[in-house]
């Protein structure tokens, strides 16, 4: 069972270079126990391209995931903070 969720949503845009690109992941269990992790990307506003990636121990499924936040940090991606408006 997994001890915790992990998602994680960045983006990178350049304005001069018309690039507007989105990083999106997320951790969780399947049916079977196993921690899968699945990845989305693609230009902003459109649904991007997903992989989903099996693992028998959650351990392995962070230690990607954090291996691919340092590498899209890296080229640039930032954290996009979102916030929700509640109608009362």
């Amino acid at each position: 069972m997994i001890a915790q969720h992990y998602r994680l949503y960045i983006e990178r845009t350049d304005a001069e270079q018309n690039m507007a690109r989105f990083y999106a992941m997320s951790i969780e269990p399947n049916l079977f126990g196993e921690a899968c992790l699945t990845r989305r990307w693609g230009r902003i506003g459109t649904r991007g391209q997903a992989m989903t990636q099996y693992f028998e121990r959650e351990k392995d499924a962070v230690i990607l995931f954090l291996d691919l936040v340092r590498q899209k940090r890296g080229k640039g991606y930032t954290t996009i903070l979102q916030t929700r408006h509640l109608d009362g």
